[in-house]
């Protein structure tokens, strides 16, 4: 039986009628986009509530709602790692309140906050990381939009 070693909670962030990705860029290799979040740490009491430390370290934002919408397992060698994956609102962001690692090592590249419209129509063309969350999220609007009920703006 292989153990899972490595959990991490990301977000399907929708912010009005828009969706929020961070765009990475990182020597050597081609940008990427991600969505937020990270891996769940001991301290964390829960999977979600790593989603939202994860939230506030890299967007210093907070969530309204969030809602588990699709699993990611990862083969990683003899072990595996699972991606739980959310459809959350964001509810406020201020990006100089963020306090992930990250941002104060430079040679991890950068982490730019970037919108898209949502349904985003255009994520399979975006090189939205990892490829299964691409996928998912360009074929499963109606339901990412159903799990967020009434929270999500129309124009």
């Amino acid at each position: 039986m292989r153990v899972i070693v490595r959990r991490s909670a990301r977000a399907v962030l929708i912010d009005g009628d828009e969706l929020v990705l961070i765009r990475r860029t990182r020597p050597g290799r081609a940008p990427y986009c991600v969505t937020v979040g990270g891996g769940v740490e001991a301290d964390d009491a829960s999977v979600e509530d790593a989603l939202h430390r994860e939230v506030y370290e890299e967007l210093g934002g907070t969530l309204s709602h969030a809602q588990l919408i699709y699993l990611i397992t990862d083969e990683l060698e003899a072990h595996i790692g699972v991606q739980y994956i959310y459809a959350a609102c964001l509810q406020n962001m201020d990006l100089a309140a963020r306090t992930g690692t990250e941002f104060s090592k430079p040679e991890r590249g950068g982490y730019e906050v970037i919108r898209v419209p949502f349904p985003a129509d255009s994520v399979r063309a975006m090189n939205v990381m990892p490829p299964p969350l691409a996928e998912f999220i360009a074929a499963n609007v109606e339901a990412i939009t159903s799990a967020l009920g009434t929270l999500i703006r129309r124009a």
